[in-house]
């Protein structure tokens, strides 16, 4: 009876064991791929708010052409 509990206790704690360093394995997985997610969002909201300077930029651009169009 006794080695009937041992080994329950003994399996237990194993197993215990290997779902904690399975857990914290994907923990880690799983925290690389936020912080590269967070660094693509970030580019990406640079990108996002250059993008109306860049367009007026354009327009402005496009207007002098076109006044030195009409000047010729």
């Amino acid at each position: 009876m006794w080695e009937t509990i041992a080994g329950a206790l003994i399996t237990g704690v194993l197993t215990l064991m290997g779902v904690l360093i399975s857990n914290g394995r994907a923990q880690a997985v799983t925290e690389t791929k936020l912080e590269a997610l967070t660094r693509e969002v970030r580019e990406h909201n640079g990108f996002a708010r250059r993008m109306p300077v860049v367009e007026e930029q354009i327009r402005v651009i496009n207007h002098r052409i076109s006044d030195l169009e009409r000047k010729e």
